[in-house]
């Protein structure tokens, strides 16, 4: 079985430090550093934007999973292409023509990844899920970082799982909300492919050994 992805999450970053924080996580085995864009529409918050996320990337070696919690994303595909994003993260419930947008993400030379809410079901993918390169479900509802982990998210992913395999989609599965070590090791082994963690990293007392035990689930 292959290890787990794991992206920290800049969301729970210290900003007053965040130098520090970027050059722990580059020293760690984190896959990915998962960037999280509110626009305080879409969700009930604001997180950073473009300025601030030119010197991230600047500074990050790790490859960029940036998820868009915004309302038409498709107005920022070159933005987020100009970071050096590997791969681009729009929301089912905010794209009325999902597969355009899925499209443009592609052509811009980026991965192409659809978030589902913890309300919306699996099923809306069936017709798309087959040109994905990841689908993240929220197991917590978007907007604000260390929220209590959605329990049915375990019963969704095994569903998403099931037709992920039976379209023969490439697409991995990334599930954010609540993960630490012990809801990240149910994830893993109900067929979660990649683990966005962030207060499980950011405020543990080693964020490398965090970072290793949730790669070893």
């Amino acid at each position: 079985m292959n290890k787990p992805i794991i992206a920290p999450s800049l969301l729970s970053a210290n900003f007053l430090d965040l130098r520090a924080d970027l050059e722990t996580i580059n020293r760690s085995e984190a896959d990915w550093l998962h960037i999280d864009i509110m626009d305080g529409v879409f969700v009930p918050n604001i997180s950073f934007g473009f300025p601030v996320l030119k010197y991230v990337a600047e500074l990050s070696t790790k490859p960029l999973d940036v998820h868009l919690m915004i309302v038409q994303p498709e107005k920022f595909i070159n933005e987020v292409k100009g970071l050096g994003t590997m791969m681009m993260n729009v929301h089912y419930e905010t794209c009325t023509h999902l597969h355009r947008v899925v499209q443009q993400i592609k052509d811009a030379g980026m991965k192409a990844g659809v978030t589902l809410n913890p309300a919306t079901p699996v099923c809306v993918l069936k017709d798309i899920v087959a040109d994905l390169d990841m689908v993240l479900l929220m197991s917590v509802n978007p907007g604000f970082g260390g929220q209590k982990f959605i329990p049915q998210t375990l019963n969704k992913l095994k569903e998403l799982r099931e037709l992920v395999d039976a379209t023969g989609s490439q697409a991995l599965i990334e599930i954010d909300g609540g993960v630490n070590l012990e809801t990240g090791k149910l994830l893993v082994d109900a067929g979660a492919d990649a683990l966005v963690a962030g207060n499980a990293v950011f405020k543990a007392p080693d964020m490398v050994e965090m970072i290793h035990q949730l790669k070893n689930l």
